[in-house]
């Protein structure tokens, strides 16, 4: 075979592998993304570890991994975002939010969300209640049925200070040119043993 000619054709050959990977690299879930912050590895290691100080390294390490999309860098602050997800329970899905300066000390002044503190009760990480028994629960201490469909929520209470079951039922609702108007009433259970926290009075003017 001519040498010359195997060259050429061996050039090519590499520079269509080098284009095959480049474009394969580019396909990863950070490449283009401007909104994907570069976030400092130290600063990242203190945030999973207050974290893990109110839910353990086990419970950390299964259930929450750190959301680059979310997370936002408004100098100096890092408004640190992680996804909390437990595949065999896929009611439990929240996020963990929280901000931090530049050396990762975390601002108690500010919000801090999502976190479950199984170290405070391991009872609040069993999320042992469904949306199905948690409607029944509901029902059996006198929720309304209302006009509509109830709204089931699991979200962070921070009130409660933990996550819970929501469950609005509405009794009067209004919808025109004055805006959207109801009131209703709601009932808030305890996603690990069922208990029911409060039924309250809701109202939107």
């Amino acid at each position: 075979m001519n040498l010359k000619y195997f060259l050429k054709h061996y050039v090519l050959y590499l520079s269509t592998i080098l284009l095959l990977i480049t474009s394969y690299s580019c396909t990863c879930s950070s490449c283009g993304k401007s909104d994907t912050i570069d976030l400092p590895v130290e600063i990242l290691k203190k945030a999973d570890s207050f974290i893990k100080s109110r839910t353990g390294d086990d419970f950390f390490a299964k259930y929450i991994t750190p959301d680059f999309q979310l997370t936002k860098h408004t100098p100096p602050y890092y408004e640190m975002v992680y996804n909390f997800y437990i595949p065999e329970k896929p009611y439990v899905n929240g996020l963990i939010k929280f901000t931090v300066d530049s050396s990762g000390t975390v601002l108690t002044n500010r919000d801090i969300t999502g976190i479950p503190n199984c170290l405070r009760s391991a009872n609040e990480c069993e999320f042992n209640v469904d949306e199905k028994r948690a409607v029944q629960i509901a029902r059996e201490n006198g929720l309304e049925e209302g006009i509509k469909e109830w709204n089931v929520s699991f979200i962070w209470n921070p009130q409660q200070d933990r996550y819970v079951w929501q469950i609005l039922s509405t009794f009067q609702e209004i919808k025109g040119d004055i805006g959207y108007r109801a009131e209703g009433k709601e009932a808030i259970i305890n996603p690990s043993d069922g208990e029911v926290i409060a039924i309250n009075k809701w109202r939107i003017n």
